[in-house]
């Protein structure tokens, strides 16, 4: 990406995110509140995540799933039990990641790019690989497209982790090099577009 492409891209997502932002807040309220009485816990969900540059930043998600007793944290798959009634319908309809419009407006991540990782993954990456971190993680984006029903698809594997780590991380690595290396506006409005049907 050229230096004109990040300043295009940014503008498009400070329109985007305010707009958004004005539009959805009813909504993010309403998820924040049920989702609180649900888990008896703050509504949001703050964990930190590699973002531009392999720098840590908090992001924001209405929280989906609720504490259980002697059930591992490490993976999350489609039919964790933590996840509560309310969070099943917020993760589907993506709700939950309304609030990363917040994000967006304080330049910690764009409308499309790599989803931000938790720290082990995109931090480590070495080499041209490391391209994918010259632009900020993205609400959705074209892996986040092909795996969209990634909890799914870890919920079928006897080894979720493993096939994470050595099958859908990859793959991913190479179609956000792609994404980085071709980069144009219509290309984003484009996967916005497929996110919404989708």
């Amino acid at each position: 990406m050229q230096t004109k492409d990040y300043f295009i891209k940014r503008i498009f997502d400070l329109i985007l995110a305010f707009v958004g932002l004005i539009f959805s807040f009813w909504l993010i309220f309403l998820a924040w509140l049920i989702a609180s009485v649900e888990t008896k816990s703050n509504g949001f969900f703050i964990q930190k995540r590699v973002g531009k540059d392999a720098k840590l930043f908090n992001l924001i998600k209405i929280k989906s799933m609720k504490k259980v007793a002697g059930v591992s944290t490490t993976n999350t798959t489609a039919n964790d039990v933590r996840i509560t009634k309310s969070g099943k319908f917020f993760r589907n309809t993506k709700i939950d990641e309304l609030p990363q419009l917040i994000n967006v407006l304080f330049g910690q991540m764009s409308f499309v790019g790599p989803r931000p990782d938790v720290v082990g993954y995109a931090d480590k990456l070495e080499g041209k690989d490391r391209i994918m971190l010259s632009i900020r993680p993205g609400i959705t984006g074209p892996a986040s497209l092909k795996y969209k029903n990634e909890e799914e698809l870890l919920s079928l594997q006897q080894n979720p982790e493993h096939f994470n780590d050595y099958v859908i991380w990859p793959d991913k690595v190479k179609i956000n090099i792609d994404y980085v290396n071709n980069w144009s506006l219509k290309g984003d409005i484009m996967y916005i577009l497929k996110t919404i049907k989708s």
